[in-house]
């Protein structure tokens, strides 16, 4: 490891305890340097298996806990993740690049995931009723699903780890889970505080690999392993549908977006300047939820663009460790893919109205962009961006700037600013989206049910549903003589 992050384990932890993984190492980078920020060890099938047999053999007991039990450790950990907060950020922004300031936003966010669920655990649902025809009473109540396999992307490492680990955990299941190799180690940094809260051995188990897709397979393979939550492209989702259709694994699916966001003619365009400011370049446009197509009214585009492009060229772009506002991004395919969709637009018509400065050398930065003129049929209005870009579609009348907006397969998230509250609302309703951010930027909330419609994915994390995810439904029919 290097300097500033011995802390954190670069070994697999697998039965509570730390061990090196059998491929040997592989480097994760600083995207904002391209520089190696530490070696982290490389698991295979074989050390899957060996997290597998730890999760199968802690289920009995961790399943059996009191629910208080289990509370208390989640709750300690959100006390312990707030407590080492800035260390956490600074992490995150090492190996993933954001900016300190929303490294530290996700930590908190991330945080609250154990605090919330921490309050589930103890708040277990079931009923109780006669049935319609008597001589019977039934009593319904709930089990944990089993041993889970967590699949989490590079870029939340904190919060799409404990989005799955805390209700999983509050439910009684046991884990094995698999983070991006480009962002481990704050998820081995998480992982650490849970057994200083006092995690019990083998609840928890956790594969680093480069080998993701073998690992994985040999998770769905297992017949001890009863549910499959995973965040990342609706591509990969659609192959771990297949394998898990083989076995019938509970599944739960956050897959790809592509987010619009509505501006309307009486809209504050003030307010509209600082949501989209939030939804489009919150981690440099890397987020499932970031804005990726914007829907002006003509009436206020010329001045939304002016407005919105001025504030974008004032955004500092570059290491977290100078306070940027934007960091790098991932990789240097990652910027590549943004250049490519950019340059295709142009080519079809669009034109760059305002940008960014980038630094000039070192690190994997593309300028947050603003595009005008852009027709609604643009590969960079049709695809995800997962970049810091804002491509601006005008429109005149509703219907058919809905019939835009939801000519997508995708409907994770949406946004929609407008001067009349209740206009907003209809809009909001008439997208095919599983959440709107209504007047604001921001849909997440550890206290909602985070997920989508159509091929944006299946089931929710976050509120009582995310609970919910990981119990069997079972039922008792009781003979009452009447």
């Amino acid at each position: 490891m290097t300097s500033g992050h011995d802390s954190v384990r670069s070994d697999l932890f697998i039965g509570g305890a730390w061990r090196p993984g059998g491929a040997g190492e592989f480097d994760v980078l600083d995207p904002a340097t391209g520089e190696v920020v530490a070696r982290v060890s490389d698991g295979t099938e074989t050390d899957g298996v060996a997290a597998v047999d730890a999760a199968a053999a802690a289920f009995p007991a961790w399943a059996a806990a009191a629910p208080r039990e289990r509370s208390e450790i989640l709750r300690r950990t959100f006390e312990l993740m707030l407590r080492d907060r800035e260390e956490l950020a600074r992490l995150i922004s090492a190996e993933n690049g954001k900016a300190l300031a929303d490294a530290r936003a996700e930590v908190t966010y991330a945080a609250e995931f154990f605090r919330w669920f921490a309050e589930e655990a103890v708040r277990t649902a079931g009923d109780y009723g006669s049935s319609p025809s008597g001589g019977t009473r039934t009593v319904v109540s709930h089990k944990p699903v089993g041993v889970a396999a967590l699949v989490t992307p590079w870029n939340f490492p904190a919060a799409m780890a404990t989005r799955k680990l805390a209700p999983a955990l509050a439910a009684g299941c046991t884990t094995v889970l698999k983070p991006a190799s480009e962002t481990p180690l704050t998820t081995l940094a998480v992982v650490r505080l849970m057994v200083e809260a006092g995690l019990p051995d083998g609840v928890v188990n956790v594969v680093t690999t480069k080998r993701s897709g073998p690992l994985v397979s040999a998770w769905l393979a297992d017949p001890r392993v009863r549910k499959i939550s995973f965040t990342g492209s609706t591509e990969v989702g659609r192959v771990l549908l297949r394998q898990a259709a083989d076995r019938v694994v509970n599944t739960s699916m956050e897959l790809g977006g592509n987010a619009p966001f509505v501006i309307t003619e009486d809209a504050d365009l003030d307010l509209a300047v600082e949501a989209a400011l939030v939804a489009k370049f919150r981690g440099g446009g890397q987020a499932c939820t970031a804005a990726n197509r914007f829907y002006v009214h003509a009436d206020v585009a010329v001045d939304f663009a002016d407005r919105f492009g001025t504030a974008v060229e004032k955004l500092s772009v570059g290491p977290a460790s100078e306070g940027n506002d934007v960091g790098p991004l991932i990789s240097v395919r990652a910027v590549e893919e943004v250049r490519s969709l950019v340059e295709r637009a142009v080519a079809s018509g669009a034109t760059i109205s305002h940008r960014a400065a980038v630094p000039e050398d070192g690190g994997f930065y593309y300028p947050p962009t603003v595009l005008i003129g852009v027709p609604d049929d643009a590969d960079i209005v049709q695809n995800e961006i997962f970049g810091p870009v804002a491509p601006l579609v005008t429109w005149t009348d509703e219907a058919e700037m809905l019939r835009l907006v939801n000519g997508t397969e995708m409907g994770l998230a949406a946004y929609v600013v407008a001067g009349d509250l209740g206009r907003a609302l209809r809009i909001s309703e008439a997208i095919d989206a599983g959440m709107v951010g209504v007047n604001r930027g921001l849909v997440s909330d550890p206290s909602a049910p985070f997920g989508g419609m159509k091929q944006s994915g299946l089931g929710r994390e976050g509120a009582r549903a995310g609970l919910e995810e990981f119990l069997e439904t079972q039922y008792f029919s009781i003979h009452w003589p009447r």
